[in-house]
């Protein structure tokens, strides 16, 4: 029998509320009466009491962080870690919190609607294959643009890459010991960067990243449609 891997999950919570048109960071906006990243810890904690939380954010809302815990009464255990000023030296600051070889799961912490199917699947397929990346087909058709031309292509051959990305342990710290790069658009560049062999597998299209205002109607009636189903 093989020996069950330790498993954490890393929340990388940076955004602002920019593209939200917000003055509060998008993280912290409420949706069904809790802040997004509330959502989005619990899932994690569904999934597994055992999962060790490691959040990530900027050092300016740590203190907001903690007074809306106090006022949600919210009590679900994590370690915070000082994001950086990019997502690369956020999430290479919350891996150095990750102390015991194991299992890692970096998860974007305004996908509050991740299922606990999907979290479950990362670390078993990160246990077999050292990766394990979230993904679903494009529903719609796709053009390549140049210039004043355009093209179409085969949208089977493209995939939407989604969070959370899980791995080795050690493997994906040995691949953030690089020089930070501008392709690094996610841990899976990361990781592939290092030559590490990217797995993929099929996400959902319920687990959207909260972004622009009507993201957050939607993440709203698919959370309001799971209670009534519970």
């Amino acid at each position: 029998m093989q020996p069950v891997l330790k498993e954490y999950a890393i929340i990388v919570a940076g955004g602002s509320g920019s593209r939200m048109k917000s003055h509060i960071p998008k993280q912290f906006i409420e949706i069904c009466g809790k802040p997004v990243l509330m959502h989005t810890l619990k899932a994690f904690k569904n999934y597994s009491k055992q999962v060790e939380i490691i959040l990530v954010l900027p050092e300016n809302d740590i203190n907001a962080w903690k007074n809306l815990c106090v006022i949600h009464d919210f009590n679900i255990k994590h370690q915070i870690a000082i994001g950086g000023k990019t997502r690369f030296q956020s999430v290479k600051n919350g891996l150095e919190l990750v102390k015991h070889e194991g299992i890692v799961a970096i998860h974007d912490g305004v996908r509050p609607l991740v299922h606990q199917d999907i979290i479950g699947a990362s670390f078993r397929l990160a246990g077999i294959h050292g990766s394990a990346i979230a993904a679903v087909r494009l529903k719609e058709s796709i053009r390549v643009t140049d210039k004043d031309t355009t093209k179409a292509v085969d949208r089977a051959d493209f995939r939407l890459i989604q969070t959370p990305q899980t791995f080795n342990t050690e493997l994906i710290k040995k691949a953030y010991q690089a020089e930070e790069d501008p392709a690094f658009t996610d841990d899976a560049s990361v990781a592939e960067k290092s030559g590490m062999r990217i797995s993929l597998f099929e996400g959902s299209y319920e687990n959207i990243k909260i972004t622009t205002p009507e993201d957050l109607i939607i993440a709203e009636a698919i959370l309001q449609e799971r209670k009534k189903a519970d």
